[in-house]
């Protein structure tokens, strides 16, 4: 399994291309040889999954039962503009314009990655999807961190 991590600010070309930062490329398995898959976000931001973790995703995906009506309206918003890309010889990754229309994104991007996928942000949603008290913070992790016991 991939375990990326790490918060790079970048900008996005004229012509809707991304330059993946070296330290981040470093980070991706060579299964994923330069593929991704890209969609659309549950906070209206980007999705960027390299094709090995896209084909674990896709197996899971495959489990659900396309006769229940939400498994089917799942499947069919999760796969929303669902775009294969792959790193140019120059690291760059051309970002479909209605993905970057949809998410609202102009120039100025963050990529958060973590675990096996990079979220891509506009960088004013991202800030402002983060400005949040370290009080809401500690309630958050009291809920989902609270009962489990992390003592490896």
């Amino acid at each position: 399994m991939t375990n990326l991590m790490g918060e790079f600010e970048c900008r996005i070309e004229a012509k809707g291309r991304l330059q993946l930062p070296v330290a981040l490329k470093k980070q991706l398995p060579v299964e994923a040889q330069d593929r991704f898959v890209i969609n659309c976000g549950f906070e209206n931001n980007l999705v960027l999954y390299p094709y090995n973790e896209w084909e674990i995703i896709q197996k899971k995906l495959s489990g659900l039962n396309e006769f229940k009506k939400d498994d089917r309206e799942f499947i069919r918003i999760f796969y929303k503009g669902l775009t294969e890309i792959t790193l140019d010889s120059a690291s760059r990754l051309l970002i479909p314009k209605r993905l970057l229309d949809w998410a609202s994104i102009d120039k100025e991007v963050i990529l958060s990655a973590r675990l096996n996928k990079i979220e891509i942000w506009d960088k004013t949603k991202y800030d402002s999807y983060f400005d949040k008290s370290s009080d809401d913070y500690s309630e958050l992790a009291e809920k989902v961190l609270g009962s489990v016991n992390l003592n490896i």
